[in-house]
């Protein structure tokens, strides 16, 4: 296959044009013979886009096809499914979603028996499986639907409803937070008409909130638009318009969240996890006395656990990279300044409605406007599009000045110059002091950078 098709967090893209039913299909059937049981039960879920419930028929009549059953668990957070493979002992888990993506886009994520999501190793063995059935004599050479014709038919698997799916996650979520009394606070909740619709207001109520939601009528087309993590504006002045004490942005498949507090301020992944951080600390809950981020984390953060004696591991961007972090070091705790926090007491991906949850645990009654964890730095972000993003690897003249700069902001603030993973982009980063002397330098090497590669 000319295009490798596991990124970063499983295989996404246009749902029709790249993500087929042809494809879901072949990746269903390579996906369940993986697992090597021999008859995988394999869970289902999806978010709310319109072109979920045609990739869930094909994902689920290529896990048939290999002999296993499919168990439909309708739409639920990607992180729901971790907990249902443990509760129920599943063999594999297919989340369809693309998370904060428009609707356009869909995606198909695998989580193993261990709850873990699969493994460079498991992913590379899927896309040789239906490389070879592209090229083999009987399948068609590159044709799709070659994909899904076994090499021996096995017999067929089950497909069914699995009953009762989105309550076992609310009941996995209320048992973890059954001391959390939120009696009387009042919360607005922006569900991105995604996949916590249903199941993030539930809980709240449950615990006791007064709870308000946006975002709870999905369409089909209508996930992440204007709404949710990403456009958190609309958030932000209703809970100052309403009076709320609180309010929580999910993004579309429910694995982030960020926060505003009383006076409309975004709170994002950054200070929730330095709340997270100090409380699960003084629970003696906070394994190895540490927490794992990525290098976007603010300067603050590093500066506030620095202060309260908690080491940091510092990773590549993505949650994946985080997970591998934590688990290598047997910690508990990490994220992502998105508002992708991992907290491996209670599940082993991010989930933005514990992590919403877990928030209000740390602040113990307290108001989140009034948050001491850490004390951000300004930062200042901006995008310079490049001709070659790999030439920055070369350029002497950018290397100097990122380092002149790192010596200038030495104690007080950093500097982060990298490529764009995925664009021809050169991300560049600075945090300091005051607002001024961040876009001062900022703007200096972003000039630099756009004289020498743009």
């Amino acid at each position: 296959m000319a295009r490798k098709l596991f990124g970063t967090d499983g295989v996404r893209g246009v749902a029709g044009e790249f993500l087929t039913a042809e494809l879901a299909l072949a990746l269903g059937r390579a996906a369940t013979r993986q697992t090597g049981s021999e008859r995988p039960q394999v869970l289902i879920i999806r978010d709310t886009r319109q072109s979920g419930d045609m990739l869930q028929a094909a994902l689920a009549a290529g896990v048939s096809a290999a002999g296993g059953d499919a168990l439909l668990g309708g739409v639920l957070p990607t992180p729901a499914a971790p907990l249902l493979i443990a509760r129920y002992g599943f063999d594999l888990a297919a989340v369809l979603s693309a998370s904060h993506n428009p609707y356009e886009d869909n995606g198909i994520k695998f989580f193993a028996g261990d709850g873990y999501k699969l493994s460079d190793d498991a992913e590379r063995a899927i896309e040789r499986e239906l490389e070879r059935a592209a090229s083999s004599p009987t399948g068609g050479g590159s044709d799709v639907m070659s994909l899904a014709r076994p090499e021996a038919a096995p017999s067929n698997g089950r497909i069914r409803e699995l009953r009762g799916a989105a309550e076992d996650y609310l009941r996995e979520l209320h048992t973890r937070f059954a001391g959390l009394d939120l009696s009387g606070l009042r919360v607005l909740l922006d569900c991105a008409n995604g996949a916590t619709y249903h199941v993030a207001p539930e809980i709240f109520r449950r615990l006791g909130a007064e709870v308000s939601v946006i975002g709870d009528a999905p369409d089909g087309r209508n996930i992440n638009a204007g709404c949710g993590s990403t456009h958190t504006e609309g958030l932000a002045e209703r809970v100052v318009a309403g009076g709320h004490a609180i309010g929580f942005a999910f993004d579309g498949d429910g694995d982030r969240v960020l926060a505003v507090d009383r006076l409309g301020e975004v709170v994002d992944g950054d200070e929730l996890m330095a709340l997270a951080t100090l409380h699960l600390r003084a629970s003696g809950r906070l394994s190895g006395n540490g927490v794992a981020v990525t290098v976007m984390t603010n300067y603050g953060f590093h500066a506030a656990m620095e202060r309260e004696g908690v080491a940091v591991a510092t990773t590549q961007v993505g949650d994946r990279h985080v997970l591998e972090e934590l688990r290598a070091r047997g910690w508990t705790l990490g994220g992502e300044q998105s508002g992708h926090i991992i907290d491996m007491g209670f599940n082993r991906t991010g989930d933005g409605i514990a992590s919403a949850l877990l928030t209000l645990e740390a602040l113990a009654g307290r108001d989140l406007a009034e948050r001491d964890a850490m004390s951000r730095l300004p930062q200042r972000l901006v995008n310079v599009p490049v001709r070659d993003r790999r030439a920055l690897e070369s350029s002497e003249e950018v290397d100097a000045a990122v380092r002149a700069a790192e010596r200038d902001l030495a104690g007080r603030g950093r500097v982060l110059v990298r490529p764009s993973g995925t664009e021809p982009l050169v991300r560049v980063m600075v945090e300091a002091p005051t607002e001024e002397e961040a876009q001062d330098v900022c703007g200096r090497l972003v000039a630099l950078v756009e004289r020498q590669l743009g």
